[in-house]
């Protein structure tokens, strides 16, 4: 069997990346992976905006898409449109990656539409959260994929740390089609990853959802949250293993304003099951 050029590996994947433009939003928001033929639709849950968006296709075709799912613990979203025979992508298993191997990002950053970046397989901080590659990322490529060699999505590209993109593992996103969307207790935020000093990592809010968890304890725009049941953060993964732990309540430390004093909050969850999510 013929092994496709870079070329065709490169097309097949500007092919199956949309642009998501949430509805009302005007220009912006970010990208998307075709992931199946009838018109799934895989991005960032910090993409949208709103319950509906646009998608444009490569070939300049838009539909009107609607929110399936999400889950803002991943960093994950789901949309449908009414489509079909669409080109999808060829979803890869991030747990065979290695560090070191070729890596493609494809997306729509700064109005680029389909733009192309490679890079290699920096590290895996936690293969079944995180895949670390020295691409280079802008605004509007989050959503779009990450693709190994052979053009298969081993990740979604969700932001930049320490200069590295971060992109949440196909096999994640598995796990999220599988469970038709969150499990488990959710803030309701975006959030921007911050190196601090002494090997200490902060979260910075950018969205706060109404009627959320993070709404509920009173946190807000711009605040950095620092910890977590009074064990600070040291990497990417801490938040999340406290909200895994948390239960019904969880005691949050940040940082607001000045940013001198640190501050404490309660965030209460409602646990939901996957099938109610």
């Amino acid at each position: 069997m013929a092994i496709p050029g870079f070329g065709e590996v490169a097309e097949g994947l500007r092919r199956s990346t949309v642009q998501v433009q949430t509805a009302g939003r005007g220009q912006g928001g970010g990208s998307g992976v075709i992931w199946k033929a009838d018109g799934l639709i895989i991005t960032n849950s910090h993409v949208l905006h709103d319950s509906r968006a646009t998608i444009s296709l490569w070939n300049g075709n838009t539909y009107e898409a609607t929110l399936l799912n999400r889950d803002t613990r991943r960093d994950l979203a789901s949309l449908k449109i009414d489509a079909a025979g669409l080109p999808a992508a060829t979803a890869g298993d991030s747990s065979a990656l290695r560090v070191g191997e070729l890596v493609i990002a494809v997306g729509n950053p700064l109005g680029f539409i389909g733009a192309m970046t490679t890079g290699v397989v920096h590290s895996l901080p936690n293969q079944k959260r995180w895949v670390a590659a020295d691409v280079r990322l802008a605004p509007g490529n989050s959503g779009g994929p990450l693709a190994d060699a052979q053009g298969r999505v081993i990740g979604v590209n969700t932001m930049i740390a320490g200069g590295l993109a971060l992109a949440v593992p196909s096999n994640a996103v598995a796990d999220f089609l599988a469970r038709k969307g969150a499990s488990g207790p959710t803030l309701g935020v975006t959030l921007q990853p911050l190196p601090l000093r002494r090997g200490s990592f902060g979260f910075l809010l950018i969205k706060v959802d109404p009627g959320s968890a993070a709404e509920g304890a009173s946190l807000m725009i711009g605040d950095l949250l620092i910890g977590a049941a009074g064990h600070s953060f040291t990497s990417l993964d801490d938040l999340s293993a406290a909200l895994d732990s948390a239960g019904e309540v969880l005691e949050l430390q940040f940082l607001r304003g000045d940013r001198r004093k640190t501050r404490s909050t309660t965030a209460r969850f409602r646990i939901r099951s996957p099938e109610a999510a």
